[in-house]
């Protein structure tokens, strides 16, 4: 048995002002410091106004968010009392945004305690939760995941459960618009990476792979645009709808490997989570080989590539990323993305230990032991392809 969970989607031009049908008598907005001075959030206030809400905004969120930042968020939420929490931003402020209503709601459970057995968390009785993604990647307004950071032991948590899913996902491009080309491209990398391995995880099944093989199509075609013209208002649609559709996908059948490194890089190095997963995938994709042929090459063929006689599945999809990659300019190996070889080797234990406990590992459909998990690190790092 299985499940397939997803929130309301709200998409396209002008969806923002769904805000202003909402019912309820106050708002806690979550955001960072980066959006709140853009005019965005004046804009949701306007449309919560219409609903009749009063607003507070809690703008301290930051890149891959601690523990801490979630508490700070909690504390207020207990003094305000708010009947909705409407996450404005990028996956960090949707993840910190998700963990402080499940605490808001149930202060029994801590937001690091989140986890898929707990069941019955009833949720939305004190408020619900709206989230209004303003980068097109992490997919965190449909997911009923949060990542969040211990800082005191260097390590990403990757937390689940189906009922944190928020109550409605906002999916606006103009809301995306404002994003440089270096977030576009390394927030694309991450749906992308989202898709791919919803669509090849041990977990993968009938309900997510038209999703996922849908998400990396637009991904392919319309990423290089949005990163070349932010101003391409189709790129910029197709984009949010990508990363949506493979939030969705990917949740409902889970990540792999490429998450679990892009996780420990992440918690060692603060290296952006869609720049490390996208730069993991490739390897992965040729580590994996031949236990998901048959996927890589529905995946290739659904891209229009042709598959040279002779040649692997797995080799044409892992070069046509790399290629995506450098299109966009996103870095293909650790050395190009400025880890210096020492730093890295000192690290490597901590590395290792990190990829071993991600949950990530769970549905991968080859897991390496902790010999492969150093030359994994190794051959990324020099950018080498994988012959093992």
């Amino acid at each position: 048995m299985w499940y397939f969970t997803a929130p309301q989607v709200v998409f396209g031009e002008d969806a923002l002002s769904k805000l202003a049908e909402l019912s309820g008598k106050s708002a806690f907005i979550v955001t960072d410091k980066i959006i709140n001075g853009l005019g965005l959030i004046d804009k949701v206030k306007e449309h919560l106004a219409q609903a009749g809400m009063h607003c507070q905004v809690f703008d301290e969120v930051e890149p891959d968010p601690s523990l801490q930042t979630v508490k700070k968020g909690i504390a207020l939420m207990q003094q305000y009392k708010p009947d909705w929490v409407v996450a404005v931003g990028g996956g960090s402020v949707m993840d910190a945004a998700k963990a402080m209503r499940v605490e808001y709601e149930r202060p029994d459970i801590k937001a690091d305690e989140i986890n898929p057995f707990i069941t019955d968390l009833g949720l939305g009785k004190k408020c619900k939760i709206a989230c209004v993604p303003t980068t097109s990647g992490t997919g965190a307004e449909v997911t009923f995941a949060v990542v969040l950071t211990d800082t005191a032991d260097q390590r990403k948590l990757s937390l689940i459960n189906r009922e944190i899913v928020p109550d409605i996902a906002i999916v606006d491009p103009v809301c995306a618009a404002s994003m440089p080309p270096g977030i576009t491209s390394n927030t694309g990398m991450d749906a992308l990476t989202h898709a791919v391995e919803g669509f090849t995880c041990n977990w993968k099944n009938d309900f997510t792979d038209g999703l996922c093989l849908k998400a990396i199509q637009l991904v392919f075609q319309y990423l290089p645009k949005a990163v070349k013209d932010g101003k391409d208002m189709e790129a910029r649609e197709k984009m949010a709808n990508a990363a949506t559709i493979a939030g969705i996908g990917f949740v409902n059948s889970l990540a792999a490997l490429a998450h679990a490194m892009g996780h420990s890089l992440g918690g060692v190095f603060h290296t952006p989570h869609g720049r490390a997963v996208g730069l993991f995938l490739p390897y992965t994709i040729e580590f994996m080989g031949d236990a998901r042929e048959e996927q890589w090459a529905d995946i290739v063929r659904f891209l229009g590539i042709d598959i040279p006689k002779g040649k692997k599945a797995s080799a044409v999809l892992a070069q046509a990323i790399r290629g995506l990659a450098k299109e966009i300019n996103e870095p293909t190996s650790l050395k190009e993305l400025g880890i210096p070889q020492d730093k890295l080797n000192a690290a490597m234990p901590k590395l290792m230990d990190n990829v071993q406990a991600d949950g990530s590992l769970i549905v991968s459909a080859r897991v390496p032991n902790e010999e492969e998990t150093v030359k994994l690190f190794n051959y990324a790092y020099e950018g080498k392809s994988i012959d093992f």
